[in-house]
């Protein structure tokens, strides 16, 4: 770019070019008339010549060819350890008898220079998306949980005492005294949209076909009472999703159904990580003296998620503040 006190600048050098290609200026003439020096004039007469008034802005200062830069395949090998190995500059230095410091050029050059930049299973950079609208993905899936017995789960009152919470549980059960959810799990049908990370969430028994049809359905009908609608939904390969009832429900909803790559589940990573903020915030975040407790629970969880905490994928504001036409009233 000019800087201010230029002789040149873009407009001055297309009237220089003009002048010598248009008008039929002499180079030297032209020079002496705009104060540079005849191999400048000639410069930007040559570039008028060959690339329009286009060619008058600055270009860039980096050369064409770099002599001392690291070959190709030397960049290859570094890039393999890094991805295959998730190796630092030092380890892949010493492995290849390389600087660090040239090692960690090359990673930035290659922008592999955050391990966070790479999938932790897969080893492959990360590849990160986001729909440019609500609605137009959705992703769902289903987060399965043990059942909490009478008492309270292991995880806060110790593996001995959970045992017997347990067993008991399963006694008042069978006398017809237990009113809590049978001691199987619980399958919690998560809703996600991909563009503003509002969230929805069901806790059935089961995860058949039936349960995910009528979750969906009424997922979409909760959006559509916050202006969103749903175009797409993306899902793994389960049975449940796979079905003929699921394809019907979808094309009765208007809705174009998506799976994820077979043994790819990154692909479905917004719902993935949901999941584990849910277990961290709401599943597991306290003690809980029953089922019933924990799953009543979830809707005042889904309240705080969605209007009051801070989403870091989304600038840090909460997931509502993405949906544009969010009334007053519509709030869960």
């Amino acid at each position: 770019m000019s800087h201010a006190n230029a002789a040149l600048t873009p407009r001055q050098r297309l009237r220089l070019a003009k002048q010598i290609v248009d008008e039929g200026w002499s180079v030297a003439a032209a020079a002496r008339f705009f104060r540079v020096s005849y191999p400048t004039a000639t410069k930007w007469a040559r570039r008028y010549v060959e690339l329009g008034p286009e060619g008058m802005v600055d270009r860039s200062s980096r050369p064409h060819v770099h002599p001392n830069q690291t070959p190709r395949p030397v960049v290859k090998k570094i890039v393999h350890l890094r991805l295959r190995k998730r190796l630092g500059p030092v380890q892949i230095a010493g492995r290849l008898g390389l600087s660090a410091s040239t090692v960690h050029a090359v990673l930035v050059r290659c922008r592999l220079n955050r391990l966070s930049h790479v999938d932790v299973r897969t080893g492959e950079p990360a590849r990160r998306y986001e729909h440019d609208s609500p609605g137009a993905l959705i992703h769902v899936d289903v987060k399965k949980l043990g059942n909490i017995p009478i008492g309270g789960g292991w995880r806060f009152v110790g593996r001995a005492q959970g045992d017997r919470n347990r067993a008991a549980s399963d006694l008042n059960r069978r006398k017809g005294k237990n009113r809590d959810p049978l001691l199987g799990h619980a399958f919690v049908h998560t809703v996600i949209d991909d563009h503003s990370r509002v969230a929805y969430a069901e806790i059935h028994d089961d995860e058949r076909a039936t349960t995910a049809i009528g979750v969906l359905q009424r997922a979409t009908s909760w959006f559509a009472d916050r202006g969103v609608i749903v175009e797409r939904v993306l899902s793994d390969n389960g049975s449940a999703y796979r079905s003929h009832a699921w394809r019907h429900a979808c094309q009765e909803l208007a809705i174009t159904p998506k799976f994820i790559r077979p043994r790819r589940p990154q692909t479905n990573g917004k719902i993935e990580r949901f999941h584990r903020t849910m277990a961290d915030g709401w599943a597991y975040s306290k003690h809980y003296n029953s089922e019933s407790a924990r799953r009543a629970a979830l809707p005042a969880w889904l309240h705080f998620y969605n209007h009051h905490r801070p989403h870091t994928a989304i600038g840090k504001l909460p997931p509502i503040s993405r949906i544009s036409n969010n009334l007053p009233g519509h709030y869960s």
